[in-house]
């Protein structure tokens, strides 16, 4: 599985502006079966349970504040490469165009 970290970098949607890349990645996800979609949930509770926990031990330890926005600022890097790479597959492959289509 590759990973992308941007929408721009699937091959199916360089062309495409952010807008309809947006509307793409959300078709997509609608298209994922049941065991990806269960492995993106766990995948961003792994990411979100931690920033709770830390911001729970704040009360007796103030440099966990610290640790919870780290995690959270690592969210994008974490899961968004996964949910991307699951998705490309469901993006339709552009039409080549032709000289004589107009």
């Amino acid at each position: 599985m590759k990973l992308y970290f941007s929408t721009k970098q699937i091959p199916q949607l360089q062309h495409l502006p952010l807008t309809e890349r947006l509307a793409a990645m959300q078709t997509a996800q609608k298209k994922l079966i049941g065991p990806e979609k269960l492995f993106l949930n766990v995948l961003k509770m792994l990411v979100v349970i931690p920033v709770f926990i830390l911001i729970i031990q704040m009360a007796t330890n103030w440099m966990a504040i610290f640790w919870a926005l780290l995690v959270t600022l690592l969210y994008p890097l974490i899961v968004k490469p996964v949910q991307y790479a699951m998705c490309a597959k469901y993006i339709a492959q552009p039409i080549p165009r032709t000289e004589g289509d107009k």
